[in-house]
């Protein structure tokens, strides 16, 4: 029998964590000296706080995880004789997992006869957040690793999401736009919308000015095609009047559709930064 591992990056809200008995490995970030872990959405108002902070000019930093922090996560676990599948956020969004196969590599070696397996989902935010749910859905019922490792390989093809920045300073901090084209951008109103390839955020499309780019999202999503047996996320780094908004938009074509709003995570935010609105889906 496994334990079902996700991580706070795949931002899945805490009521289906606790329902579906998933254990979740903490990505801290650091904000106003002071090291700090996403509580999965449980107090609105401290998300609220981290983002108002980042307004006023906070700048908060983000970190890997080390060796031994994996070993206190996982070898618990192994000790007490269950084999561990944990489903990752995207490989190629940080370095703290060489740690973590340097970290399986020395469990492997002291519990032989226990199973580690690591399932890259891709994703980042609730882009992985919908694989791992379904996944811990299918887990819970008592399915085989093999099983849920199947139905992730699937709708990791299927799952998407397109991401409006509000402000371009946050994409050049990270690396991902350049300081002139930050400026340009900036200057002209252009705002990036954002998915992922492959297990790297990439920019899809560009929009002029906020309005634009929250109407193109949508767009985006219903020219994909929105599955509706599974839910719809909206990811926002605290800015609801928007989401209500994207909701409406989805609403016209999709009535009957289950969107479930939830906050940005300060990680992931701290790249994004405030205003950051999204739409988190499996395709048709």
């Amino acid at each position: 029998m496994s334990r079902l591992f996700c991580d706070s990056n795949s931002e899945l809200n805490y009521e289906d964590i606790k329902a579906y008995g998933l254990e979740v490995i903490r990505m801290p970030y650091v904000l106003d000296g002071e090291t700090g872990y996403f509580d999965m959405g449980e107090d609105p108002e401290k998300s609220k706080k981290f983002f108002q902070r980042m307004r006023d000019g906070a700048v908060p930093k983000t970190q890997a995880l080390n060796q031994n922090d994996y070993m206190e996560y996982f070898e618990p676990v192994l000790k007490a004789g269950e084999d561990i599948l944990y489903l990752s956020f995207s490989h190629k969004a940080s370095a703290t997992f060489d740690m973590m196969n340097m970290a399986i590599e020395e469990l492997k070696e002291k519990y032989p006869e226990r199973t580690i397996t690591c399932f890259d989902t891709k994703g980042l935010s609730s882009i992985a957040g919908q694989v791992v749910l379904q996944a811990a859905k299918l887990h819970k019922s008592g399915a085989s690793d093999a099983e849920v490792i199947a139905l992730c390989e699937k709708l990791r093809e299927k799952t998407t999401g397109y991401y409006a920045v509000a402000d371009l300073v946050y994409l050049k901090r990270g690396g991902r736009l350049s300081g002139g084209k930050a400026l340009m951008g900036t200057l002209l109103g252009i705002k990036p919308i954002v998915t992922m390839v492959d297990g790297a955020t990439v920019t899809k499309d560009k929009a002029k000015g906020r309005k634009n780019a929250i109407k193109m999202i949508v767009e985006l999503a219903h020219a994909d095609g929105i599955d509706t047996n599974y839910p719809i996320f909206i990811p926002h780094a605290d800015c609801e009047n928007e989401v209500v908004i994207v909701e409406r938009l989805i609403k016209e074509k999709y009535p009957n559709a289950d969107i479930r709003p939830q906050f940005v995570g300060p990680v992931i935010g701290a790249h994004c930064g405030p205003e950051t609105l999204a739409v988190c889906f499996i395709r048709k």
